[in-house]
């Protein structure tokens, strides 16, 4: 198999997997790409079923003429490419049976390397009902014709503590790879003392009042 990514090629310690024409946009699946690379592969899993659950946008660098805004993207332009999701997430799971079957942990590995490409084009052509308008036959075709792209997307996996791995690689994973830390409970509030009311004057003439009619008495 030929892989566009050569710097580390041929290397038992990696994990590689492809697929070739697929029915989807290159640009969706080169957005989905730049979302999940240099990630873990449990932690990209993660972040592709939120996509397909629509419940994380993904960030347009590129290609994002007429898209719109996305306030959980800080006011950048992003999507939801569903379809390319599904795409990579079938192509991830294919990258960790392959490490399995050389002995290493897929979930754990990084995702080095992720690349969506544009391979053939095929012209769709109208129905034979609708022949081509002008040309001296019968019916009409549309003006405009739709071309179908195919695309093929590549995934390595790699150790995080990899002796081939790049500096801008080992930076990426560190900086995407944090630990979660868990947020501190809040310290209980003291509870304010109420303040007691100050004493009027006539409350305090009717108490010294009070014994002085118990004696009497």
């Amino acid at each position: 198999m030929d892989y566009s990514f050569n710097a580390i090629k041929k290397d038992e310690s990696l994990a590689y997997a492809q697929r070739y024409d697929i029915n989807a946009s290159y640009k969706d699946l080169g957005a989905v790409c730049d979302a999940i690379r240099y990630r873990s592969a449990g932690s990209a899993m993660q972040v592709l079923d939120k996509i397909i659950e629509m419940k994380r946008a993904v960030l347009y660098s590129r290609h994002n003429k007429h898209m719109g805004a996305r306030h959980e993207l800080g006011g950048r332009k992003g999507a939801y490419p569903v379809k390319a999701a599904k795409e990579m997430r079938l192509l991830l799971l294919n990258a960790i049976a392959n490490a399995a079957n050389n002995a290493l942990n897929g979930d754990e590995m990084m995702i080095i390397h992720a690349s969506a490409n544009k391979t053939r084009i095929e012209r769709r052509y109208p129905s034979k009902g609708s022949l081509a308008w002008g040309r001296g036959m019968y019916g009409r075709s549309a003006l405009m014709h739709s071309d179908i792209e195919y695309a093929k997307i590549e995934l390595v996996l790699a150790d995080k503590d990899h002796p081939k791995l790049t500096e801008s690689m080992k930076y990426f994973i560190k900086k995407l790879n944090k630990p979660e830390r868990e947020a501190p409970l809040p310290a209980p509030r003291p509870k304010a003392e109420r303040a007691k009311p100050a004493k009027t004057e006539e409350k305090a003439k009717l108490e010294e009042k009070k014994p002085e009619a118990k004696e009497s008495k």
